[in-house]
């Protein structure tokens, strides 16, 4: 925004929350791809901590539309763009095990000191000005990532 002002040039301020979809990094260190990951290699999903804080997760294909719509129109931002839906890590891990037809335990380790309890994007501006909200559910997302990653990383 001081650019903005200095220079009196548009600036547009997208924050972009969570986001999955095919061409995911592998080891990125985020939740999906590390238990997409273990589950088609059979190995136990690590989950941090007892597994109950959330994550709010938006597929890739929502996150572009949003931001498409965002860079037209009038609005400045700063812009959620994200998905409101929020599911337990446990579930997530439980949900992923399940769609990859994997026999994976789940694990516990220890919580990073920085890992936040909820995520969870507020899209009221994003839906008012935009008529933008996701439209992927996470099942019919992850179904196609993890086929995505059983081609895309043949050794797993």
């Amino acid at each position: 925004m001081a650019y903005q002002r200095v220079h009196r040039v548009p600036v547009k301020i997208a924050r972009i929350f969570n986001t999955f979809g095919p061409r995911l990094r592998r080891n990125d260190g985020r939740a999906v791809p590390t238990f997409v990951t273990q589950a088609l290699r059979g190995e136990p999903l690590t989950v941090h901590g007892d597994g109950s804080q959330t994550r709010s997760l938006c597929y890739v294909d929502d996150l572009v539309e949003g931001i498409w719509r965002f860079l037209q129109s009038e609005a400045l931002g700063p812009m959620n763009i994200g998905n409101p839906e929020e599911i337990k890590v446990l579930e997530l891990a439980h949900l992923i095990c399940s769609l990859a037809a994997s026999n994976s335990e789940i694990v516990f380790v220890d919580r990073p000191q920085d890992d936040p309890e909820v995520r969870c994007p507020d899209i009221s501006l994003a839906r008012s000005l935009l008529g933008w909200e996701p439209r992927v559910s996470l099942r019919e997302g992850l179904d196609g990532t993890i086929e995505w990653a059983r081609a895309a990383w043949p050794e797993t």
